[in-house]
């Protein structure tokens, strides 16, 4: 009796249309930084972004090689306006790690 093994299936590709809605901004920031320096870069995304979303998004618009992807949703505080209270919206952050010896130079943007 043989065992039969099947490829592993690929990744499917997005549109970099979705690429650029995937990654809404880089988050610079005091831990943001200190986390470049150990390869990770942080961006905030949207809510329904998923983590293979985010993986192919930075791979496909920096052209580097992402080997983690970790992601915080940041609950909105509730904050007063002239007396009346109100709630910020909730966002997503997300950390990406990068495999040695790669970079984003977030100062550049993209072309």
């Amino acid at each position: 009796m043989s065992a039969t093994f099947s490829k592993p299936k690929a990744a499917p590709r997005i549109s970099k249309e979705k690429m650029y809605q995937t990654i809404l901004s880089p988050l610079v920031t005091e831990k943001a930084t200190a986390l470049s320096e150990s390869g990770q870069v942080v961006f905030k995304v949207p809510l329904t972004a998923t983590k293979p979303d985010i993986k192919q998004a930075v791979e496909g618009l920096f052209g580097v090689t992402v080997l983690a992807v970790n992601t915080i949703v940041v609950k909105g505080k509730t904050k007063r306006f002239k007396g009346r209270p109100g709630i910020r919206s909730d966002w997503k952050k997300a950390m990406v790690k990068l495999a040695e010896g790669q970079s984003i130079d977030l100062t550049t943007g993209l072309s």
